[in-house]
């Protein structure tokens, strides 16, 4: 018999089958037209009559039967079992796959797996692994859910094992939030309605020009128009910021998203002009200022005047330190006087420097690039330090400037080549944010 073949007898009994199910049907429906019938009842006045195989009319069902074999073909491969597990805090992959029995060589082999198997380091708790073995406890496919859109499915072949990525494309709903704020921006966003996650990167929008450490008075409001996602009719989470609106101290802030024709996104204001700056106002996010620049300040220390040639940002220990704007690492390093530091030039003319740090981030070293906005260290307390906070110097052309108040410089605007695009999907944005806040204004003033 050729492979993925069945015998002949199997397919004469299919057949048989086929025809007495049919007539059984058929009588069914002429002696009753209204009664009702199971595939089960008619599975059972099929096999209470003799069958005819080949042309002998006295072979019987028992015979029948008895050719079919008692395995099944070698082709159908019995079910595997699957376990999920839900990553608990403290969780890591190394104790997960010991706890399932899985030799610490198969976890070896799935890390290694490339270009996917990397992205298993990244597990965080709420994110699922669930795993499928043969009978022999052999792990044949593994799925990791970091979320509800994505999903990595790996699956063995030999020895090794195959990946691929799985995402789903989630329905975008616009949504709109407005907030006031009494005392910061977080309360008010939460008072709203609106996600930490959606506050931060609404801050961040706006951090170029406004200093949400220092600048934010009580009165001052924000209007947003943002995505929630959607799968069938459940939530999954929150997409992109469309439009908004910042109101500080009475000077409005309006931001739009723009992606151009080479697919590179970022936010700007009404005239093309880039929300972003060549300098990030403060490097670390949501802390307090503890001692601003001054060139007349009396040292804690010392107790005589020295000058403060940079801006000390008080905040819990290993809170991220990011670089201010692009450019290379010129010095990681450590002092008495600076404990753990890092000096990073931006060009010929901009310099800026970080000290007091808990930790570098990974991988960094003198000469590294580096990106606006990268983590590049953690706050401490080394060296000569009070408590623990950041201590950020900016200077230019050598001299140091209060980085809270110098010029900086803009980064790019919207090319002139894409302003006629630009003009007409920011203008559909930017009449959604007016008649929200329209509705808004109308609702409180009734």
């Amino acid at each position: 018999m050729k492979p993925g073949q069945f015998p002949r007898t199997h397919l004469y009994l299919v057949g048989l089958l086929s025809l007495g199910l049919c007539s059984f049907v058929v009588a069914k429906f002429n002696e009753e037209p209204n009664a009702r019938f199971s595939t089960e009842s008619a599975l059972d006045t099929i096999v209470a009559e003799p069958l005819a195989l080949h042309s002998n009319p006295e072979q019987s069902t028992q015979q029948v039967l008895a050719a079919i074999p008692e395995t099944l073909p070698e082709n159908l491969a019995p079910p595997l079992r699957n376990e999920t597990i839900k990553v608990k805090p403290g969780d890591n992959l190394a104790n997960i796959f010991k706890k399932q029995d899985i030799p610490a060589r198969e976890l070896s082999r799935l890390l290694n797996s490339k270009p996917l198997g990397p992205r298993l380091k990244s597990i965080f708790p709420g994110h699922t692994l669930t795993f499928s073995f043969s009978d022999d406890n052999t792990l044949m496919r593994l799925a990791y859910t970091p979320g509800p859109l994505e999903k990595l499915e790996f699956e063995r072949i030999g020895d090794a094992y195959n990946g691929k990525e799985v995402r789903r494309e989630p329905e975008r709903v616009l949504a709109y939030k407005h907030g006031a704020i009494d005392h910061s921006l977080f309360i008010a966003s939460q008072r709203a309605g609106l996600n930490d996650s959606v506050t931060m990167r609404l801050a961040q929008i706006f951090q170029w020009d406004i200093d949400f450490v220092l600048d934010i008075r009580k009165g001052d409001e924000f209007y947003v128009v943002y995505e929630e996602l959607y799968l069938g009719e459940e939530f999954v989470g929150y997409g992109d910021i469309v439009a908004a609106e910042f109101v500080n101290q009475g000077e409005s802030f309006q931001a739009v998203s723009y992606t151009d024709s080479k697919n590179d996104s970022g936010f700007y204001n009404p005239k093309g002009e880039s929300m972003r700056k060549a300098f990030l106002r403060a490097p670390v996010e949501f802390s307090r200022i503890s001692s601003n620049f001054n060139l007349r300040r009396k040292h804690p220390l010392y107790k005589r005047t020295m000058p403060h040639r940079g801006i000390d940002y008080a905040a819990p220990s290993g809170t991220p330190i990011l670089a201010a704007g692009d450019g290379r690492i010129k010095v990681a390093g450590r002092s008495k006087t600076n404990g753990n530091y890092v000096i990073i030039s931006h060009g010929e003319q901009y310099v800026t420097k970080y000290l007091h740090l808990s930790k570098f981030a990974n991988k960094l070293r003198k000469g590294s690039k580096v990106k606006q906005g990268q983590t590049i260290g953690y706050v401490g307390s080394t060296g000569l330090a009070t408590g623990p906070h950041l201590h950020y110097e900016f200077l230019v052309s050598g001299v140091h400037k209060n980085p809270r108040t110098a010029k900086l410089p803009d980064a790019a605007p919207v090319a002139k080549t894409e302003l006629s695009r630009f003009e007409g999907e920011a203008g559909k944005k930017l009449s959604l944010l007016e008649s929200y806040k329209q509705q808004v204004q109308v609702a409180f003033a009734r």
